[in-house]
């Protein structure tokens, strides 16, 4: 046991002394040869949205290809620090921006006002950076997709911007809070019996919801063949783009974001507000998903109305499909991209 602490704190050294010696970049496109590509975009920025900066990540192996906007989970979660780890593919027909939005990640700072952490200026932050880079690659539309959190503002700006956008992804698309959080106690329940996890529904009993993510993870509603955040958390650990100092603001974002986030958009589950939108709509899904649980994901799709409409299931995926199955996350973009 001392002996695995041990190296369990060399290890854990070793990274800090590697983030602090590291400087934060974005490291250039190169072909296979390692020649830099020409025409290529390896950009990481700070932006003016709001009133406020934030950073923005912005890759591509073709300034000219379409582009495809991340609106990252949450609230407070960001995508930009696991993109090293599954984005390299969509590159070569993408150009690929990641945003950590006010008060996530790079963007987080004591200084974010509490009272701006509302849904309404994430919308309005959103419309100011897809004008931005619009104007910026003469685009006249993007590629929108939002993994969680950012599913709930990603379809909602879909439904007020379709002029603006080619399609909308949803990837673990957020549809009734108060129904998934039925699931996913169900779910908590019937797998810790099934495996003998008496802690589980003990815990469950005793704390609600503040038990919830734990299990989820421990019984792969969140990472299918994983039993914790590690993953995630050795991942954007080894991200080039963030510091040591990004990297631990990590978790103050996501706990910041979360304690103050006011959700003054619409007043009810997307399921009942959002039912029309006016572009094609995707969903990727996970189907061991129960975070934003994959059957709420099916009740949404049959009652959603839009120009063309698709499910596409991630059969060893739980919430982070993208990570969990990058490879063939980027050959169903591929197809999305195909489509007229």
């Amino acid at each position: 046991m001392r002996k695995t602490s041990l190296v369990l704190g060399v290890v854990a050294a070793l990274v800090v002394v590697a983030l602090y010696a590291t400087r934060v970049r974005t490291p250039p496109i190169r072909d296979d040869d390692g020649r830099l590509i020409p025409g290529s975009v390896a950009s990481l920025e700070q932006v003016t949205l709001g009133s406020l900066d934030q950073y923005v990540l912005i890759r591509g192996h073709d300034a000219g290809n379409p582009i495809l906007l991340f609106l990252h989970g949450g609230p407070g979660m960001p995508m930009m620090y696991l993109a090293h780890a599954f984005q390299r593919e969509l590159e070569r027909d993408f150009l690929v921006v990641h945003w950590d939005q006010r008060g996530a990640g790079k963007s987080y700072s004591e200084d974010v006002p509490a009272e701006s952490l509302n849904v309404e200026q994430l919308l309005s932050d959103t419309r100011e950076l897809v004008e931005a880079l619009r104007s910026r690659y003469a685009a006249e539309k993007i590629y929108l997709a939002g993994h969680s959190f950012g599913s709930y503002l990603g379809i909602l700006f879909a439904a007020r911007h379709p002029e603006l956008l080619h399609a909308y992804i949803g990837i673990g698309q957020v549809v009734d809070e108060e129904r998934a959080a039925e699931i996913q106690d169900e779910f908590i329940r019937v797998t810790a019996r099934e495996r003998g996890t008496e802690e589980a529904l003990q815990e469950l009993e005793e704390k609600g919801a503040g038990a919830r993510e734990r299990w989820l993870f421990e019984l792969g509603g969140e990472l299918y063949q994983h039993t914790s955040w590690m993953p995630l958390l050795w991942t954007g650990l080894r991200a080039p783009e963030y510091s040591l100092h990004d990297a631990m603001n990590v978790g103050k974002g996501s706990s910041f974001s979360s304690r103050h986030m006011q959700y003054n958009a619409i007043s009810g589950p997307l399921i009942d507000q959002v039912t029309t939108v006016a572009v094609p709509v995707y969903f990727f899904s996970g189907r061991h998903d129960y975070t934003t649980p994959f059957e709420l994901v099916e009740m949404y799709y049959e009652r959603l109305e839009a120009p063309a409409k698709r499910i596409v299931w991630f059969d060893d995926s739980a919430h982070f499909p993208f990570f969990e199955e990058p490879e063939r996350f980027a050959a169903e973009m591929r197809a999305v991209l195909a489509e007229p």
